[in-house]
């Protein structure tokens, strides 16, 4: 139950784990060192890369030509004096009518002139300058007769200036054509600078890899740092003794693979596992994300792959690694929603050029991965290109247990702690997940100053990474009791349900968003589901909301994300797994994590209406089931929830025994399964 939803936790997940061929989740990793990266474009060792200047004479060039420009157009200007503006009625009149005028020229109908003594205008303005440089402008309506005449008699020298010429012809060039010309400039020392030495400017890098490349010396990383994913360490070996000794293939006439494709979840390892196979095969390791190729312009990730595969080449034997492959390797097949996908085409299709392009003999091997293998074009999988596809999948419980022991290396244990008890309690969880749960344990006994990681550290930090951590809110005591029934009513339909995972703690603790939390394992790992076993989570999700129907009548909004969970697992029962009396062993709604819409599978809405009522009729009829399990364990309820209110929190034999099953009746996992010591919280 949560300000908004209610959380029910359960580590196994009916709509990613079905009895298919492909199977649904994969690997894990193992502990993965830090790998120091040169330079990003070139690779070049510390010792070998060129002196960078702060100040290089490309920018000494450009500010030289700046200098002159100005320079020139300051230099060329007359030194003057201040010249006021005065007005012409009745300053400059009177000024002239008392013989103060010296000369003036006249453009137009604008004066400029000297008076024959210094004057300050404004009269009186103690911050005005003293000057004998004036100018005015004559009204278009005032006669010119009588001032002509006054002129004369005071003997004014009259100067006249045409329009044109009022400024001169080489500063009109200076600054009209001054700018143009050095902006051309500019643009030619770029490119020149582009160009020279191997087009080390930021023109020349434009079309260069972004790809990291990372001599064999530095990788540190081997098949002794990867856990949990054995048969794909296996696909791999025979990559590594190619590239250890290519003359054992060659002489027979075999070929190695040009390209490996690491397909599965994120977070199993599949980088790992790439920096793995260079380090066993001392060799280059070239590593890109595919949308790191894609630019605005068409063209320039094509050049990109060229530059790439050129430099992998030079320096053979060399891994190249592509990242989230999908994103330049798309089926071409699917019409582009936005019309603007010549870029990533060309860039693909110069892939499928430069892998078609390898001679047998070079020793370049592609490694690419992605989580969505389903969408890469046809031409990318073919034999000759991505000749061979390696699942690496989510670990089993010893898997994660390797794992898990790979990432303690770098910690200090108690010997208390037991890693096959921590396997056991993560069904589900790949290497990523597995190495932020030793993290998370290490940082706790950190902030606790333990010196060692004890059983009390890792089971904190399996219930923040599980759970989540915990928010200090204070309930009112009408909401805890509402709390504790609604997570009672989950923990005891999975009790009463044969096919329901085991309880493994209660709480009503509020985490992240949850104001409760209702967690349940399976006591082994599993691949596929019965349809039973899928109704018994649809049942174990309206727990809660028929136990605040039976209890308080109306219930609440906690439920929404319980009602979320069952009504996907119902449409996925009906849609994707032929679990359906009227429709049949037939997939009629796409599957969720790959995309798609109903209407590109070609599905009618009169079948899409079926599958609603089919959901709707497996809900109602599963609600009534709870509804009559719950009235008639009524007082087990009201046990299990006032245990609840007071503890806060109940870990599997507390919960079992306020519910009132006696030790024979509850689950008995073997040691190994047991849940490790949860200690409560506040």
């Amino acid at each position: 139950m949560s300000d908004d939803s209610d959380k029910v936790v359960s580590q196994r997940s009916p709509h990613t784990t079905t009895a298919s061929a492909t199977t649904p989740r994969g690997g894990a990793l193992g502990a993965q060192k830090q790998i120091p990266s040169n330079d990003a474009g070139r690779g070049e060792s510390p010792q070998t890369r060129p002196p960078v200047h702060r100040l290089s004479w490309f920018w000494v060039a450009v500010a030289i030509l700046l200098l002159l420009n100005w320079g020139a157009f300051v230099m060329a200007r007359p030194a003057s004096k201040t010249r006021v503006t005065v007005p012409f009625s009745p300053y400059f009149l009177s000024r002239l009518n008392a013989g103060d005028v010296k000369s003036i020229t006249t453009t137009g109908n604008a004066i400029q002139g000297t008076f024959t003594t210094n004057v300050r205008y404004p009269v009186g303005d103690r911050h005005a300058p003293d000057t004998d440089l004036f100018s005015t402008q004559v009204p278009t309506f005032w006669d010119s007769a009588p001032l002509t005449r006054v002129l004369r008699a005071k003997g004014v020298q009259v100067n006249a200036q045409s329009t044109s010429s009022a400024t001169p012809i080489w500063e009109d060039a200076l600054l009209g054509f001054g700018p143009t010309v050095l902006l051309v400039l500019l643009f030619v020392l770029l490119a020149r600078r582009a160009s020279a030495g191997g087009g080390l400017g930021a023109l020349g890098k434009f079309g260069r890899s972004q790809a990291r490349k990372i001599d064999p010396d530095e990788i540190k990383v081997t098949f002794a740092d990867v856990a949990g994913i054995d048969d794909a360490k296996t696909e791999l070996e025979e990559i590594v003794d190619f590239l250890k000794h290519p003359d054992r293939y060659t002489r027979l006439g075999a070929r190695i693979p040009r390209g490996v494709l690491l397909f599965g979840p994120p977070g199993t390892g599949k980088t790992l596992l790439a920096r793995a196979v260079a380090g066993e095969a001392s060799a280059a390791y070239f590593s890109v994300s595919a949308s790191e190729f894609i630019e605005g312009i068409v063209g320039v990730g094509a050049a990109r792959v060229r530059d790439l595969f050129a430099t992998a080449k030079a320096t053979s034997p060399a891994i190249i690694f592509i990242d989230e492959l999908d994103a330049v390797g798309r089926s071409r097949n699917v019409a582009a929603i936005s019309g603007a996908d010549d870029e990533r085409e060309q860039t693909l299709d110069q892939i499928l050029t430069e892998m078609d392009g390898f001679d047998s003999t070079e020793s370049v091997i592609v490694l690419g991965a992605t989580n969505r293998p389903d969408v890469l074009d046809e031409a990318l999988l073919r034999p000759g290109r991505f000749d061979r596809r390696v699942a690496v999948t989510a670990p089993d419980r010893a898997g994660r247990t390797k794992i898990l022991a790979v990432h303690a290396r770098s910690v200090h244990l108690a010997p208390s702690v037991d890693l096959d008890a921590v396997a056991a309690l993560t069904p589900g969880m790949v290497g990523a997940d597995l190495a932020n749960l030793v993290n998370e344990a290490a940082l706790l006994a950190a902030r606790r100053s333990h010196e060692l990681i004890d059983a009390h550290d890792f089971s904190d930090a399996l219930e923040k990474v599980v759970l989540g951590t915990p928010r200090g809110i204070v309930l009112s005591p009408a909401d805890r009791e509402r709390t504790a029934y609604h997570e009672s009513g989950h923990a005891l339909v999975g009790m009463l349900t044969p096919e329901a995972d085991p309880v493994r703690q209660i709480s009503i603790v509020p985490r992240g968003l949850s104001l409760g939390v209702t967690l349940s394992t399976p006591t082994a790992d599993r691949v596929s589901y019965s349809s039973d076993e899928l109704l018994a989570q649809i049942k174990v999700a309206l727990g809660g909301r028929v136990a605040e129907e039976i209890v308080y009548t109306h219930p609440t909004t906690g439920a929404e994300s319980d009602l979320d969970h069952l009504t996907k697992i119902a449409r996925q029962m009906v849609g994707r797994w032929g679990m359906s009396s009227q429709l049949g062993p037939v997939t009629v709604l796409p599957d969720d994590a790959n995309g798609g819409s109903d209407a590109s599978r070609g599905v009618s809405a009169h079948t899409l209406w079926i599958v609603d009522q089919e959901v709707r009729e497996i809900v109602d009829r599963t609600h009534k089931e709870v509804t009559i399990l719950l009235t008639e364990h009524r007082q087990q309820l009201d046990s299990l929830a006032m245990a609840l209110v007071k503890e806060e929190n109940l870990d599997a034999d507390a919960a079992y025994a306020a519910a009132g099953f006696a030790a024979s009746e509850r689950p008995a996992p073997s040691r190994a399964e047991l849940p490790i010591p949860v200690p409560a919280s506040t």
